[in-house]
């Protein structure tokens, strides 16, 4: 049901898709479960629902053996998605006075401890998959029935009142592995658990822990080395990621998932 009738479920998918969204998915707060995040009404007190959308990844980056198109497509769809999002956060509110606030696919992050940027305000996998956009595969990233795994999520926190979309009850993983052998990290190994320290050392070469060890390796030195070192292109590949944001390299996990109409 929806407040004071002034926007329904139709009214916001149509909208959404309109603007190039692929799949929407409404949750109430009170059917939202998420072991380790924090409670969504810290963030808005009177939120009822969280609004789920979806935006298919460019096949062409994920399949790509080129990091920098890989890049390039989590880029594209995190820009799009983020735009999308602020225009259908205006609409519900221009429409309905009630607040809607966003949640993005991914940073800005809570890097403060104890979860160091680990764990989001809103855990869009858990609301998709309890909104009936997919179910949990293998390597713990959701799977759709015609997207497959290669979905990328952010949603809507918001005072309106929805009824939960019914829960996906088809089984979509067919356990076939390629996740877990993809993994050059390692990090699928425990069967229901992502380690994120191994999955972030492989996918982001130029992050954080990266970027502290060249500075350790450039104090001290002689000028000489430091000019040696400030010229290396991993150097460069550091400064370039210090104003793009978190660069994921790697997206083998999802691109080697054989669930979805691209294969």
């Amino acid at each position: 049901m929806n407040v004071e009738g002034i926007m329904k479920k139709e009214d916001i998918r149509k909208s959404a898709r309109d603007l190039g969204v692929d799949v929407v998915g409404f949750l109430a707060l009170g059917d939202y479960k998420s072991p380790r995040s924090p409670d969504p009404k810290s963030y808005l007190p009177q939120a009822k629902s969280i609004v789920v959308f979806g935006h298919r990844m460019l096949n062409g980056a994920l399949d790509s053996k080129n990091a920098r198109f890989n890049i390039a497509g989590r880029m594209a769809v995190m820009d799009t998605s983020k735009a999308h999002l602020y225009q259908m956060a205006r609409l519900i509110e221009d429409r309905t006075g009630k607040p809607a606030s966003p949640v993005l696919s991914s940073y800005p992050l809570d890097m403060a401890a104890p979860t160091f940027g680990l764990i989001g305000d809103i855990s869009l996998r858990h609301a998709a998959v309890q909104s009936g956009l997919g179910v949990f595969g293998r390597h713990n990233v959701v799977i759709h029935p015609r997207f497959g795994s290669r979905l990328s999520f952010t949603a809507l926190l918001t005072e309106l009142t929805f009824e939960s979309d019914p829960p996906l009850e088809e089984e979509l993983c067919n356990q076939c592995g390629l996740c877990v052998e993809a993994c050059p990290g390692k990090a699928l190994d425990d069967e229901g658990k992502t380690d994120n320290m191994k999955c972030l050392r492989a996918s982001q070469p130029f992050g954080i822990p990266a970027a502290t060890g060249y500075l350790r390796k450039f104090i001290g030195k002689s000028p000489e080395e430091q000019q040696a070192l400030l010229k290396d292109p991993f150097f460069m590949s550091l400064y370039q990621a210090s104003f793009i944001g978190f660069q994921y390299t790697c997206f083998n996990c999802i691109a080697v998932c054989p669930i979805g109409e691209k294969r």
